[in-house]
């Protein structure tokens, strides 16, 4: 796509354990445009961060290992990238808000070290330039007092301030690409509408392009353009925000979608819960990952592994039944 700043295309990452080899991800493609946000989508353990992680050069290695795939950035593959030109654009191009700002930020250094570490190495700043920067990004993402807040530790900081301190530290370098792994996980409510609206903000001032991870699908519909629900490594569906709330085009995806709590719901009423367990990745069983917990597997389901397909405009996923025919049968028999 002549509009796409990041092209992933196949990525496969594995993990050697005692149990066996964890395949993570398996064959995951996307592209990311300029100035869009676009939602990962899925349980924990759908290889969601992992696959952003691969991206960005943070596998560890042993245990894991990249098995294939590029992920090209400016027509250069960063999956083949050595540590030293990694680390020029890690951070300075393409940064990352890490799910834990509390594990992530270092607990022995001022946030004034940490923030103008990045600034200072990227942007070639001195110490006062650094400073200076580091208290305009603080001031930028609402934190009052910035001079002063620099010179705190991460824990005299709030769980929503720390986790604007690295959003404030993954902009200094004003990157093309941010990735926002679960930034409003374990946030009340207000703290998240605010940190949603601040990166909404920033992305319309900056150009920014944001691949935000997540299991929330309310956020999704609040802020993004398109959609990847993955599951047990795959991308099962991807699509325009709208489309897919609309008219969701994978049973996995359905399921997430009944799972969410709505205002026309009546009172008393249940949420619908997905049966089962996502599968074991080190023993992923033969034919659709989904068909154990699928209320429309069919048998073809069980020997058959469905790649995407086109099924709209724009629109792809990764199942063997018509999903719409199904549902449709569903609710005869219901009534």
């Amino acid at each position: 796509m002549s509009d796409s700043i990041l092209s992933v295309d196949d990525l496969r990452v594995s993990f050697k354990t005692d149990d066996g080899i964890v395949r993570a991800v398996r064959g995951v493609s996307f592209d990311v445009r300029r100035g869009e946000t676009i939602g990962l989508v899925g349980e924990s353990g759908s290889g969601k961060s992992v696959t952003n992680l691969a991206v960005m050069g943070l596998i560890p290695k042993p245990p894991g290992t990249i098995d294939g795939g590029s992920a090209m950035y400016d027509g250069r593959d960063l999956l083949s990238m050595g540590d030293r030109e990694l680390q020029s654009v890690r951070g300075k191009k393409i940064a990352m808000i890490f799910q834990d700002p509390m594990t992530a930020l270092n607990p022995l250094m001022t946030v004034e070290q940490q923030m103008t570490e990045v600034t200072r190495m990227h942007m070639g700043l001195n110490k006062k330039e650094a400073r200076l920067r580091a208290a305009e990004m603080l001031e930028m993402v609402g934190i009052s007092s910035p001079a002063k807040r620099l010179r705190d530790y991460p824990h005299q900081f709030s769980g929503g301030m720390r986790q604007r301190v690295m959003i404030a530290m993954a902009l200094s370098c004003e990157p093309d690409i941010l990735i926002a792994d679960e930034p409003t996980t374990a946030l009340d409510v207000t703290i998240q509408a605010q940190i949603l609206d601040l990166l909404a903000d920033l992305q319309k001032r900056r150009g920014t392009s944001i691949i935000l991870i997540t299991h929330d699908l309310g956020v999704v519909a609040g802020v993004c353009h398109r959609v990847m629900v993955m599951y047990a490594g795959r991308v099962v569906e991807k699509s325009d925000v709208h489309p897919l709330f609309e008219s969701p085009q994978h049973p996995y995806t359905i399921g997430l979608l009944e799972s969410l709590p709505r205002i026309d719901q009546s009172k008393g009423g249940e949420l619908q819960a997905i049966p089962g367990q996502p599968p074991d990745l080190a023993h992923i069983p033969d034919g659709c990952s989904f068909r154990p917990r699928c209320p429309f597997s069919i048998d073809k389901c069980v020997q058959q592994d469905p790649l995407l397909t086109e099924v709209g405009p724009d629109r792809l996923a990764a199942c063997l039944v018509d999903v719409e025919t199904a549902e449709r049968k569903a609710v005869e028999v219901e009534s």
